[in-house]
């Protein structure tokens, strides 16, 4: 086979990285080992929310933003404990990434303005029609399949890279379902093969709080690079970092949305009480939820904030599995929901009180769009892992390094496969964490790759 110039492993945020690189005439190879990658990863799981710190679309609205203040946004989310480096890198190709998916990918993304989430001092998430990250790998694939530069290997799976006398990558091996396996020559591997999730043995040992939770993201998350980059030297960090979420639907499986609680929502346990500040984040909820009694809880919502969470297909899906229960008032929620009614109806009354300035919230919770109103609708939700945040350290050019912060001559990651920015544990994690570092270093990567190619 002629040389390569860039093999990606993984067909998520990957695309994007094998679309950029082709854009710079770079001949691509990628090796994805889901036949089914296109329902069963985790940019398709995802709510296709990419932060674009300073883009057109924000100018458009008003809003002022810069990548200055999404770094500190960034820095007080992980109270100071993200990647500087990683994290000023991140922010300044945010808008620059988000402009390059409208108008040279065609991906259709518009700013979101109907709510903000938490973390985020502007609204500077962007997402396409219907929110869900299945469009948008839809999208990626059709376009990737299409370019003339692109092959996609599917099935097949990475399984080593191979370095020369220098250190530098000359080739990347690769396994078909057959068993057979194939040496492809390049000089340059983007490994973009999400994180360790789906390693229950990588997750007790390094999330142990969050081991025994569901686990909802791509059953190929295996803790590839960490094996591959580990073996050609590449420093490693954050592996106690991840995105949790705390309003999976029990019995549905499918996301109920943090946006209920951004829009007034509460949750309570099975004791019918509130229990923090939901508002704080979806991500270490996820750990405070698996921590009360059943690790399991209630959202409790109205029609108002149903009807605002509508545009959300993850939302959609869960009312249609019809695991919404409702009720014309809290005696009749607590008997559909098992809940005790005098707790319940306590703090529904507290909560709406404190909605309307009239008290102060125990829990520290400030944000209330405004208070619940009967009748009311109720959702059972259990806490899940979504995925990891640490991975193999890289540098501004998505180029991993080695302990030394040497640049492994030729290995790039990007998503999962790399260490993130969000700190440490659960709660530093931003909503756009996810998928800003699996689309925007698998773009910086792809940059890399061409500049450095020899004519």
């Amino acid at each position: 086979m002629t040389d390569i110039d860039l093999v990606v492993a993984g067909a998520g945020g990957g695309l994007v990285g094998a679309l950029r690189a082709a854009e710079l005439g770079l001949s691509v190879v990628v090796v994805e080992s889901s036949e089914h990658f296109r329902r069963g990863n985790n940019t398709s799981m995802s709510t296709a929310m990419f932060p674009g710190a300073g883009s057109r679309w924000q100018a458009e609205q008003g809003v002022d933003d810069s990548p200055d203040r999404f770094v500190d946004d960034i820095m007080a989310k992980t109270k100071g404990k993200a990647d500087a480096r990683l994290a000023r890198t991140l922010a300044q190709v945010s808008a620059p990434l988000v402009e390059w998916l409208a108008d040279a990918v065609e991906l259709p993304l518009d700013l979101v303005t109907d709510f903000n989430y938490p973390g985020h001092s502007v609204t500077r998430c962007h997402s396409v029609p219907g929110r869900h990250g299945s469009s948008v790998i839809d999208h990626l694939a059709r376009r990737a399949r299409a370019h003339p530069n692109i092959d996609l290997l599917v099935p097949a799976k990475l399984t080593d890279v191979v370095t020369g006398g220098d250190g530098a990558v000359r080739a990347a091996v690769v396994r078909y379902p057959d068993g057979t396996e194939e040496e492809i020559p390049t000089r340059a591997v983007l490994l973009a093969t999400n994180g360790f999730g789906a390693d229950r043995d990588l997750v007790r040992r390094h999330l142990p709080e969050i081991a025994d939770a569901l686990y909802q993201g791509s059953d190929q998350s295996l803790g590839d690079a960490l094996r591959i980059g580990g073996g050609l030297g590449a420093a490693t960090g954050y592996l106690d970092a991840y995105q949790g979420h705390g309003a999976v639907a029990a019995g549905a499986g499918t996301l109920v949305g943090w946006a209920t609680i951004i829009h007034g929502a509460i949750m309570v346990d099975l004791e019918g009480r509130r229990f923090g500040n939901e508002t704080r984040g979806y991500s270490e909820y996820a750990a405070e939820l698996a921590a009360r009694p059943g690790a399991t809880g209630w959202i409790v919502l109205d029609e108002t904030v149903f009807h605002q969470c509508e545009p959300f297909k993850d939302f959609r899906d869960t009312v249609e599995s019809g695991v919404l229960v409702w009720a014309d008032d809290a005696d009749g929620l607590a008997k559909a929901t098992g809940l005790p009614p005098g707790a319940l109806a306590a703090e529904l009354e507290t909560a709406a009180a404190v909605a309307r300035g009239e008290r102060t919230d125990e829990h520290g919770r400030t944000n209330w769009e405004r208070p619940l109103a009967a009748p009311y609708a109720a959702v059972r939700v259990v806490p899940a892992l979504f995925h990891t945040q640490g991975g193999l350290i890289v540098n501004e050019d998505a180029a991993v390094v080695d302990r030394d912060d040497r640049p492994v001559p030729g290995l790039y990651a990007a998503g999962g496969a790399a260490a993130g920015i969000s700190g440490h544990g659960a709660d530093g994690y931003l909503p756009g964490n996810g998928l800003l570092p699996a689309f925007g270093l698998a773009y910086l990567a792809a940059g890399d790759v061409a500049r450095r190619r020899t004519p």
